[in-house]
């Protein structure tokens, strides 16, 4: 798709979208992970690094994930149905992939950047995660 043509519009709405749940929920929420895994995880070590990022893979990517999919296509218009229905769909191929990009960015985070600043890496990180995760939320309607 980077390699397509430009459409020649820019979608405001749908950066508004984007821009919106980065400022309501992803900012605090990461602010309020890190500061929580640095207290009941306060060591650098491999091992505390690994249980932080399990923890991760097992609770905020997916309790995140979710809160995404819904908060964007609620904001488009689609029902209860829809929205469960696209979760159904896209929810599972996002963890699976997410597994093969997020271990990495978290090693890097917990291991090597102060807790005041893992927000902050993990926001860079996520800048190109996001460009999956608009790519998966903006496809079609998935079947109720």
């Amino acid at each position: 798709m980077i390699t397509m043509k430009p459409s020649g519009s820019y979608d405001l709405i749908r950066t508004a979208r984007m821009a919106s749940f980065g400022l309501i929920f992803l900012g605090p929420s990461q602010h309020l992970w890190f500061s929580y895994l640095s207290r009941i995880l306060p060591k650098r070590d491999v091992l505390t690094t690994v249980k932080k990022i399990m923890m991760g893979q097992a609770l905020f990517g997916p309790f995140s994930n979710t809160v995404f999919y819904s908060y964007n296509a609620a904001l488009q218009g689609e029902n209860s149905e829809e929205i469960l229905a696209r979760l159904k769909r896209d929810l599972l191929p996002t963890l699976k992939n997410g597994l093969l990009y997020w271990p990495v960015c978290d090693f890097v985070t917990f291991k090597y950047v102060p807790v005041h600043l893992q927000p902050l890496m993990n926001s860079s990180c996520a800048y190109i995660w996001t460009i999956y995760l608009t790519y998966m939320a903006n496809q079609t309607k998935a079947d109720s």
